[in-house]
């Protein structure tokens, strides 16, 4: 499913127009980001729960050159699925 599909079918379940579920869905996704950047959780009971966490640095390899290259340390977002998710 991707974001159209995704208005879309929360305009039907919420008859709602498309223009304000795109809203909803842009609301969301902003206030989202917005959390994480602050370093909080993002928790939605029964969905699941969005959080930042550092990925440590490390070193890789350059496949072209084959040479060790240091790659920093970086803020990720991880998703750990709630009941209602369980497959």
């Amino acid at each position: 499913m991707n974001k159209a599909e995704l208005v879309a079918a929360i305009a039907a379940k919420a008859e709602l127009s498309k223009a304000a579920a795109a809203k909803a869905v842009d609301a969301f996704i902003d206030a989202a980001a917005e959390a994480l950047k602050k370093g909080e959780n993002v928790q939605l009971i029964g969905f699941g729960t969005l959080a930042a966490s550092k990925r440590a640095a490390r070193k890789g390899i350059n496949p072209a050159t084959k040479a060790i290259i240091n790659i920093p340390e970086k803020k990720v977002v991880k998703f750990r699925p709630g009941a209602k998710l369980a497959l």
